[in-house]
């Protein structure tokens, strides 16, 4: 189960891809000093990086002036360890592996697998002493999607959760074909949309995909449209999933949801409105948008001023409209997860440290900004931006990108022409939006690991091609057969049998 095939190299996008573009708003109250009375704890901490992995010197001036906070604070120092999203996954396995050292790091939708695995201590009698304030913070809701058997292994990042999905496109060619983008109100409005840019722009692709095998159809599923609970799967890999109130667990590839991605995903393929390549493509989606050769892709994100960002990262005019309202489930909450290390040789001061990356403005804005004045300059109490004549890959150091990555996204300072309000949304549909009926549930697939191997193989050899519509549909029931042969039945069992003793508990 702890196998990912390669067409999920960019694994977190689909939800992470939403965390991307935000940043911060007013501080919280940062925890009482200590006094040290024994040398500091040394804390190595992992994490995801979607911005230029910075020079070792750069890295050595952000950590010393991070130093400057935590060692009075919790008495340790801290060592940073940022990994691009193609190596992060593989980077944390192998300081696991390795004992190097490894003392705070991140989950990426595999919140289940790693404890399965024995990589995150259990937190539950630690919290209240080393991160009370991240407890009252995160609250009893979020934390239960990070605990297993009655154990706590980590607490969610605080940030944008609610996710919608999202026609992301070219503001000027959508005024140049006629189209009021108020008339889009579901992906199915989308059909004619997409005709008219091919007929006006011939060499434009329509859409394209937000990653390797996904033209973002499936962030229809974590909408009102469908409302999936993944049941701890990977959004990339749903195998056995709740759909709406029924309690019941079903093969996600047998399900009407499924048949709908699939088809529409044909129909748009055959007429020439996706990318020919988009099951196997490497590139970018950033790269397609960059060089002017596409107009659209679908993705999920939280609020609705994420073009503001993609404008400035692409050089492009972004705009955004909504195809669907978010659905909150316990993945959506956990798959950023963050825990201390099983080979932590200072789990308490690690706790702390995640502490201060959900509470203290000044640690958490040095970890995503770097040094103001060097990396960034304040535009106002709540605006920063990059120095004159400095970007994103310019600057020595900055993880921007990764805002709704590393601890508590809210205090966080928002790049220049971000509005506040829309910070405001994320938070009151972080807190109101529908709610799957098994939020706090989280599978622990340790009894089929086996099974979820091989039918991981199967899903990476059809799901790519049928949900970008290079594989007739035709093959779903060679694929279900397969997937029957792969052991997924098992693993339907396995989940159904965990939420009825999960749902016997609850009040």
């Amino acid at each position: 189960m702890n196998k990912k095939p390669a067409w999920l190299s960019f694994v977190g996008l689909l939800v992470i891809v939403s965390l991307l573009f935000s940043a911060c708003s007013p501080g919280q109250k940062p925890p009482a000093s200590s006094s040290p009375t024994e040398a500091p704890a040394e804390i190595h901490f992992a994490f995801l990086s979607f911005n230029k992995i910075p020079e070792t010197d750069a890295l050595a001036s952000v950590e010393e002036a991070i130093n400057a906070i935590t060692v009075p604070k919790i008495n340790a120092t801290v060592k940073l360890h940022p990994f691009s999203v193609t190596d992060y996954a593989q980077q944390v396995t192998l300081l696991l592996q390795s004992g190097e050292g490894l003392d705070v790091y991140h989950t990426l939708g595999d919140l289940p697998q790693r404890v399965a695995n024995n990589e995150f201590i259990d937190i539950s009698t630690m919290i209240d002493q080393y991160a009370p304030e991240t407890k009252a913070l995160v609250g009893d809701d979020f934390l239960k999607t990070a605990t297993l058997h009655g154990k706590l292994y980590g607490i969610p990042a605080y940030k944008g959760m609610a996710m919608a999905p999202q026609l992301v496109y070219r503001a000027d060619i959508m005024e140049e074909i006629g189209v009021d983008p108020a008339t889009i109100k579901s992906v199915y409005d989308l059909t004619e949309v997409f005709a008219k840019v091919k007929a006006k722009y011939p060499d434009m692709i329509p859409l394209v995909p937000v990653q390797t095998g996904n033209i973002g159809l499936i962030t229809l599923l974590m909408s009102t449209q469908y409302k999936v609970d993944f049941l701890g799967d990977s959004y990339f890999t749903p195998v056995a999933v709740l759909i709406g109130d029924d309690m019941h667990v079903v093969n996600f590839y047998e399900t009407q949801a499924f048949r709908d991605i699939v088809n529409l995903a044909r129909e748009w393929y055959e007429k020439g409105y996706v990318l020919k390549d988009a099951a196997t493509t490497t590139s970018n989606v950033l790269e397609f948008m960059s060089a002017g050769k596409a107009f659209a892709y679908i993705a999920a994100y939280a609020g609705n001023q994420a073009y503001t960002q993609i404008s400035a990262q692409t050089g492009q005019p972004i705009r955004m409209v909504r195809l669907a309202q978010p659905y909150l489930s316990s993945t959506s909450v956990n798959a950023l997860t963050w825990g201390v290390s099983t080979i932590s040789k200072h789990p308490e001061a690690a706790l702390k440290f995640i502490n201060l990356l959900f509470t203290d403005k000044d640690v958490i804005n040095l970890v995503i900004y770097g040094i103001e004045g060097r990396d960034y300059v304040k535009i106002d109490e709540y605006h920063v931006k990059y120095p004159e004549g400095k970007d994103a890959s310019t600057v020595p150091y900055t993880a921007q990108l990764s805002c709704g990555i590393v601890g508590n996204q809210f205090i966080q300072y928002q790049m220049e022409g971000t509005d506040m309000d829309d910070l405001k949304l994320m938070e009151y549909e972080l807190k109101h939006s529908a709610m799957s009926p098994a939020m706090g549930f989280t599978f622990d697939g340790s009894s089929v690991v086996n099974e979820y191997s091989a039918v991981v193989n199967v899903i990476n050899e059809y799901v790519p091609g049928l949900t970008t519509g290079s594989m007739d549909p035709a093959e779903i029931p060679n694929f279900l057969e397969k997937l029957k042969s792969a052991g997924i039945e098992k693993i339907v069992a396995a989940k159904q049998q965990q939420l009825d003793e999960w749902l016997s508990t609850q009040k």
